[in-house]
């Protein structure tokens, strides 16, 4: 006999092999199986200590196995140190809300959201509103997506523009916090000021993102201690060279992406 865990439960099996299990506890030939946060079908040697899940398909699973099962497609290690993290997004507009988006979907336990604006009709072309949003602030109507794509982050909103006045008292307890502001000017602002107040807190900024096409000049560039910039640095929006939803994903993706390695790479 050895332990495992089995849908967040610890289980004695005499099971040799990962197949022979599941095929004893799965009823559905197109259930998900996953070990150790890999899903897969194949015939694997089952060892002591390692953690499965069967995930039935068109069944929602109780909060706790949701957690659980999050956790382990995840893997746990990153999961945990996931979980245990607070990310700020600044601006909800077409990179915030997708960053946002992507955070909670990679189990970030803590996101404070913050933008004044409400959903207008010409922002669905990019951002991650639906028509139903329409007439919201840009915070309630994001916090209500991310509850219902993980439940186990918290979101914290705050409706307000952020200025010189307010910056020094909005990211305290904070990791890491993702610029995605619309404007120059705004940009500016927190890239000028942000470290006089915090110091040892990562700021990911962008710059670049406009049109489409020549999706490789995109990247990721460390600036200085705690400061990364994440786009083009060239591709402004202006008359003929719009926001387009795929290149302000792409360097939303850029922003997310970090945030994860960043926190990762934490003792």
């Amino acid at each position: 006999m050895m332990k495992i865990k089995f849908n967040g439960k610890e289980l004695e099996t005499s099971f040799k092999s990962t197949l022979e299990f599941f095929q004893s506890v799965s009823e559905n030939e197109n259930d998900v199986w996953i070990v150790n946060g890999f899903a897969t079908k194949e015939d694997l040697n089952l060892n002591e200590n390692d953690e499965l899940f069967c995930i039935q398909k068109n069944t929602l699973p109780p909060k706790d196995a949701l957690d659980a099962m999050m956790r382990a497609r995840h893997t746990p290690k990153l999961h945990d140190k996931l979980k245990n993290s607070s990310v700020a997004v600044c601006g909800l507009g077409g990179l915030g809300s997708h960053i946002a988006i992507m955070l909670a979907r990679s189990g970030i336990g803590a996101l404070k959201l913050i933008d004044f604006d409400v959903v207008e009709p010409s922002n669905l072309n990019r951002q991650a509103y639906r028509v139903c949003d329409l007439g919201k602030f840009k915070t309630e109507a994001l916090k209500e997506q991310i509850k219902e794509i993980n439940p186990y982050t918290q979101v914290e909103i705050e409706t307000l523009k952020i200025d010189e006045q307010n910056l020094a008292h909005l990211f305290k307890g904070v990791n890491i916090v993702c610029e995605a502001f619309d404007t120059p000017l705004a940009k500016a602002m927190i890239a000028q000021n942000f470290h006089k107040f915090y110091p040892d807190i990562t700021l990911i900024c962008a710059s670049g993102l406009a049109g489409y096409g020549d999706s490789n000049s995109i990247q990721t560039r460390k600036i200085a201690k705690n400061f990364y910039v994440c786009g083009d640095l060239v591709n402004a929006a202006q008359v003929g060279n719009g926001l387009m939803a795929p290149r302000v994903n792409i360097c939303a993706g850029h922003q997310a992406n970090l945030v994860l390695e960043l926190l990762a790479s934490k003792e």
